[in-house]
């Protein structure tokens, strides 16, 4: 009726289209519509990653597992196995902390090993007589000599604690650039702590750390001498500088030779590259002097850790 405000018109609902909605012209129509992104395989319920999720959630107490973008969980280092009689002997002498001191069964005696089981029954480190094939698998095919013990895992010092005026003699730091091989951090190590050295500092990325090999390698020094590790060797570098030290690099193109260093009775950082890379373009650039050791003209170059006990004894020597 005209003038009657109850009637309501014809009213398109919004978003409705022009067109059949039911039979083969609406299924097409809607067929073409887009469905949105395709859903991770962990979201799709019928999908083996979604049953995997689900598990590895259920595991971990119900939170999910960390992803690219979050934030990285500082995951803690395993125990390590020192294997070989000086090594065990060395670091049971120093009061290295041990969990358990493995002996071979049927094992020879010598002065090392009686010294071994007797420091360790004065310090109550529980004594496990271990088949020799157990005890190969345990120390991964290494030489043990019928002697292991497991250490806890390392703690590394800061860069900082290595500046100590109290120390004695002249503070003498070496630090590692790019070394990848533990046997040549062993080796440094030792040769630190035969030629007065404060310690050693190793970058915490593409580095070598305080594993088995390197403690066996050192032959008990490294429970004497302090490892730090730095988050940028650069950085830690430079704050060695601020603190009166002077850097010096080691590689073959040096600008001056090892017994023309005059150097060496001042507070020095002594920097070792990788044998193949040598040292990175930050880390020479952030050097007083590049130093080069003197040898024939057959021989490329030195092993790290040569190069490194070489130039330790020099500093050694100049400094008496």
């Amino acid at each position: 009726m005209a003038g009657n405000s109850q009637r309501r018109g014809a009213i398109r609902k919004g978003g409705s289209k022009k067109g059949a909605t039911v039979g083969s012209g609406g299924q097409r129509r809607r067929g073409l519509e887009g469905k949105g992104p395709t859903p991770k395989a962990a979201d799709r319920p019928n999908h083996k990653a979604h049953k995997f999720a689900n598990a590895a959630a259920k595991s971990s107490g119900g939170r999910t597992p960390q992803g690219r973008g979050s934030s990285p969980r500082r995951q803690r280092a395993s125990s390590e196995i020192v294997a070989g009689r000086n090594a065990v002997v060395e670091a049971l002498r120093a009061e290295v902390p041990v969990t358990t001191l493995y002996v071979a069964g049927r094992l020879e005696s010598d002065d090392r090993v009686r010294e071994a089981i007797t420091t360790a029954t004065e310090r109550q480190i529980p004594i496990l007589e271990t088949p020799r094939g157990e005890l190969d698998r345990l120390t991964d095919g290494a030489v043990h000599q019928g002697l292991a013990i497991q250490v806890p895992p390392y703690e590394y010092a800061h860069p900082g604690d290595l500046i100590d005026p109290e120390s004695p003699g002249i503070p003498l730091v070496v630090a590692l650039d790019g070394i990848t091989d533990p046997r040549n951090l062993g080796a440094i190590i030792r040769s630190v702590a035969a030629f007065g050295g404060h310690g050693v500092v190793v970058p915490q990325r593409r580095s070598v750390g305080m594993t088995a090999s390197a403690w066996k390698t050192s032959a008990g020094a490294a429970a004497r001498i302090p490892v730090a590790q730095a988050s940028n060797l650069t950085t830690a570098l430079k704050d060695y500088r601020k603190a009166g030290f002077f850097v010096i690099g080691l590689d073959m193109d040096g600008d001056v030779e090892l017994p023309d260093l005059a150097l060496a009775s001042e507070p020095l950082v002594v920097v070792v590259g990788s044998e193949g890379k040598g040292l990175s373009r930050l880390v020479r650039e952030t050097c007083d002097q590049i130093v080069s050791v003197p040898m024939s003209s057959a021989v490329e170059s030195l092993n790290a850790g040569i190069a490194a006990g070489v130039t330790l004894y020099e500093v050694a020597r100049r400094r008496r």
